[in-house]
């Protein structure tokens, strides 16, 4: 199965400590068969044109999952109130991890976890790892 992942970063080398949505970027990886290849970076344009906007704002969702279209998984260390409007269009998965490349092997070690929580369809939890 193949999964389009995103990781919340300002650096493109680290996870970002706040929720995903502040992130100024998200790198999209390609997860598949246990091969992991790098996508592209996307920039979440909401965070440059308004960092005014308060934690779960419905409008920070609507930017993220626009910014997000074709993503099917979002990994961060934490998320905020939109988690449940997020929840709606993406799987969510929690890591303890600091860099992405450490985030990567999470993912690889857990990938039943995630799919699982992928292919439902109603009531999506958040995946901790």
């Amino acid at each position: 199965m193949r999964l389009s992942i995103a990781f919340s970063t300002n650096d493109g080398k680290n996870l970002l400590n706040e929720h995903a949505g502040m992130a100024r970027y998200f790198d999209v990886y390609e997860f598949s068969d246990n091969e992991v290849k790098f996508v592209e970076r996307r920039k979440n344009k909401e965070v440059e044109e308004d960092e005014t906007l308060i934690h779960g704002d419905p409008k920070k969702a609507r930017s993220v999952s626009t910014v997000l279209e074709g993503v099917d998984v979002i990994v961060n260390r934490r998320f905020g109130p939109n988690i449940v409007r997020i929840l709606k269009n993406f799987t969510c998965v929690v890591v303890k991890s600091y860099t992405i490349a450490d985030a990567i092997e999470v993912i690889k070690q857990n990938i039943d976890k995630v799919i699982e929580e992928y292919k439902k369809e109603e009531c999506k939890k958040p995946v901790v790892l």
